[in-house]
């Protein structure tokens, strides 16, 4: 009996079960992503908006999804469960009185998925230093994947109305966080230290994480190809929970199945493990300066989010973030009505194949990542680098109306966007440090609402609203009007894969002002 009270001690205390909880509140982080084909059709048509208008109310939800400050700021004074039940209630406030006040709700409701970003991010990279990549990667990929997973439940239930949706969200991820709220958190050093076999549990959770993406695209294809019964809609969200729940095997077997006492086992590789990154980049740095002087931190300490913003090299990954996620977010936010132009009907297949796209972008730009540190040591700002290479040219395919752009311009953007949130928030970890990584993180993701203004909310949506009014006849700015063919985007495309080329060369500054530092850095590791 002592045993098995010990063997519960251990699995609530241990890293892998927050890891999966994380993935848990992740897979319902990202409500924001039905925006674009769920929400804002019914709106535009219930409320008889423009586009420009629409274009207004995804600025609200991108500002509400990358106004992090309060989150970031609350997770370095308060623990974890403070930082969820937080996010929890402004969800449910938000999206409960979406109709009251449209704009301010969509803000408030979205907002609260920082909430779970930060406490999510900063419990996890401070449990694994040492694999920032790969779990920045599959974090964010679950919430990039929440669209997909929501649709599906949200289809369970057999809605009556689209409207229902609101409802859904304003009640599903809040009662999500609620259940996890306290297992969501920074674990004790020495419940952390890093074991051998952490390559093969990453190796299973990429594996559930590769069964799930591809369970999602058949049932997509599926519901593309014939018309399902709800019964097979109802079994195929069962399954669905089913593969959700399977990854909380790693902790279970990791705790339950090991011969060896967890404890024991973590102090015997105590001695053995690498050597934290963070900790050998400020023995890097540090090397050279002379006991008891007093300086601004270097590459690779702990910066302050002041201390960060006086960085050259902050800006310059903030503004490619700009350029790149600006250029993703306006496909994502307006892929109802850039379906609709071309002739589609049913957009929220698009809507779940670009949340699929999405989510393995993130969990492979995560891996990819860390691989060109560790193999290579190259900056991992080359891995963006080259995802904004091939988002351009996604959007200069879609640009030249070449056949079925619909599909690669999903595929490409959904991929090439959630590489961005993989790559980016580890990099400025490597660069700047953990202790100050909420703030760091949440001012980081202020580019979203940036590029989604200028590239969404005034470029698309006023070149959508110039075709539609001339294909009417008609200049009146007011009136709600329908843009039909490629035209609608085609221009917007061709701008935005020149800012992707911007973006990237922005991209290749970092990865030539850091290679020194990861060069060093990966030496040092290997000795």
């Amino acid at each position: 009996m002592a045993l098995w009270r010990h063997k519960l001690e251990t699995l609530t205390n241990d890293r892998w079960l927050v890891f999966v909880c994380a993935m848990w509140i992740q897979s319902v982080a990202g409500v924001g992503y039905l925006f674009g084909g769920s929400m804002s059709p019914a709106i535009k048509t219930s409320l008889g908006y423009n586009q420009k208008q629409i274009g207004l109310l995804g600025v609200a939800k991108n500002l509400g999804d990358a106004i992090g400050f309060v989150s970031g700021a609350l997770s370095d004074v308060s623990p974890s469960w403070t930082v969820l039940l937080v996010g929890a209630a402004q969800n449910f406030v938000g999206y409960g009185v979406v109709w009251l006040v449209l704009f301010v709700a969509i803000f408030v409701g979205t907002n609260g998925e920082t909430y779970y970003n930060t406490a999510s991010l900063v419990s996890c990279i401070h449990n694994f230093p040492e694999s920032r990549g790969p779990v920045v990667g599959i974090l964010k990929g679950f919430s990039g994947l929440s669209g997909a997973i929501l649709t599906q439940v949200y289809l369970m239930f057999n809605p009556s109305h689209d409207s229902s949706v609101i409802l859904m969200v304003a009640l599903g991820p809040p009662l999500v966080v609620l259940a996890l709220l306290f297992v969501v958190r920074p674990v004790e050093r020495s419940c952390r230290a890093s074991s051998r076999s952490d390559d093969l549990r990453f190796l299973a959770i990429y594996g559930f994480c590769v069964v799930l993406a591809v369970y999602l695209l058949g049932v997509l294809v599926l519901r593309s190809l014939v018309d399902i019964t709800q019964t097979v809609t109802t079994a195929s969200g069962a399954i669905l929970v089913v593969l959700m729940v399977a990854p909380v095997l790693v902790p279970f077997a990791s705790v339950f199945l090991s011969g060896i006492n967890n404890a024991a086992l973590v102090k015997t590789e105590e001695g053995t493990s690498s050597v934290d990154p963070n900790e050998v980049k400020t023995l890097i740095e540090r090397s050279d300066i002379s006991p008891g002087k007093r300086r601004a931190p270097c590459i690779g300490e702990d910066f302050t989010l002041l201390q960060a913003l006086g960085q050259f090299d902050f800006w310059l990954i903030f503004m490619s973030l700009v350029l790149g996620v600006g250029s993703g977010i306006t496909v994502i936010d307006n892929l109802g009505q850039i379906c609709y132009s071309l002739g589609y009907s049913n957009a929220k297949v698009f809507v779940s194949l670009i949340s699929i796209s999405n989510f393995l972008g993130r969990v492979a730009g995560g891996y990819f990542s860390e691989l060109i540190i560790r193999k290579l040591s190259l900056p991992r700002t080359m891995a963006m680098s080259a995802v904004q290479a091939i988002m351009s040219l996604g959007l200069i395919y879609y640009a030249i109306d070449w056949p079925g752009k619909i599909y690669v311009v999903t595929i490409v953007i959904g991929m090439g966007y959630g590489a961005h949130w993989a790559i980016a928030p580890a990099s400025v970890s490597d660069i700047f440090g953990l202790k100050c990584f909420g703030s760091l993180y949440n001012f980081q993701i202020t580019a979203l609402p940036i590029g989604s203004f200028v590239f969404s909310g005034v470029i698309a949506s006023n070149i959508y609203d110039y075709y539609a009014r001339k294909q009417a006849g008609t200049s009146t700015e007011t009136e709600s009007l329908t843009c039909t063919g490629s035209v609608c985007y085609s221009v917007t495309c061709g701008l935005m894969s020149v800012v992707c080329l911007m973006a990237m060369l922005l991209s290749l500054s970092v990865v030539y002002r850091t290679r020194t530092f990861y060069l060093r850095l990966h030496r040092v590791s290997k000795t």
